[in-house]
């Protein structure tokens, strides 16, 4: 798939709910008209209330919720199913990092803010907004449009409760960090990473401690048990201990005579 690295798209406040509330509709086998019907009647006293724009900000959060759920970008539709599987199997307590992830790999602009955020926090313990904006602004554009999607994604990354309000005026430090220790969801979650990244790989090291994931505490794991655990992982292995984990190529009819 081709990386969207210039563009936002998620330029709203979206609640986790709403996610998990998209992701019940498309599980209970509902299609795009009723879906959406359903995320109107949930949105109209949250967003925009009273506003009939065509493209008003609950119209905006509802194609950020379809497309993340219903109607992923080509080349993420088995990322999409198994994701809504695992949010059927998993407890609620895992959900979160099963919507960061489709988020992530959907809108890889939200990937982008997270590196920045996390580095931040990991370098000093705290991410001031005005840093975590000139930082995304330098890959993305100096846009204003850049500053205010940046700006929403990190009161969504509050509402969530990944970050958390310091006491002083925009600036975050760490919220709660939930543990990811079930091999599927792992190997699922390091997948949607790989999606966010224009090469489709990255060494295993690196990957378990990516800034991307800062709300995450990742149990160590073996390349061994990520592509057992996932059939669309595979490795290179770099020496003794440098594993290159990738996005494994489809099958093509001529690779299989």
């Amino acid at each position: 798939m081709t990386i969207r690295t210039d563009q936002i798209g998620f330029s709203q406040r979206v609640r986790l709910e709403w996610f998990e509330q998209t992701a019940n509709l498309v599980l209970a086998g509902n299609d795009k008209k009723a879906t959406t019907e359903a995320l109107q009647e949930l949105l109209k006293d949250k967003v925009s209330i009273g506003g009939q724009a065509e493209r008003g900000n609950r119209e905006k959060i509802i194609t950020i919720l379809l497309k993340t759920w219903l109607t992923p970008p080509s080349g993420l539709e088995s990322l999409c199913s198994e994701g809504l599987e695992l949010i059927k199997r998993l407890p609620q307590r895992d959900h979160l990092a099963i919507h960061w992830g489709m988020v992530m790999a959907v809108y890889p602009f939200w990937s982008g803010v997270a590196v920045q955020v996390g580095r931040l926090l990991r370098l000093q313990g705290s991410a001031a907004a005005p840093h975590v904006q000139r930082r995304v602004r330098e890959q993305y554009g100096e846009r204003e449009t850049v500053s205010r999607a940046a700006r929403r994604v990190l009161r969504t990354y509050l509402d969530w409760g990944v970050l958390q309000e310091s006491g002083k005026k925009g600036i975050y430090t760490y919220g709660m960090t939930l543990p990811v220790e079930d091999a599927r969801l792992l190997a699922w979650l390091i997948e949607s990473s790989l999606h966010t990244r224009a090469n489709g790989s990255i060494p295993l090291k690196e990957l378990l401690d990516a800034p991307s994931l800062f709300p995450f505490r990742i149990k160590p794991i073996h390349a061994e048990a990520l592509l057992a655990a996932s059939s669309r992982l595979d490795m290179l292995r770099h020496g003794l201990d440098d594993n290159l984990i990738m996005l494994r190529k489809p099958t093509t009819k001529g690779d299989a005579i």
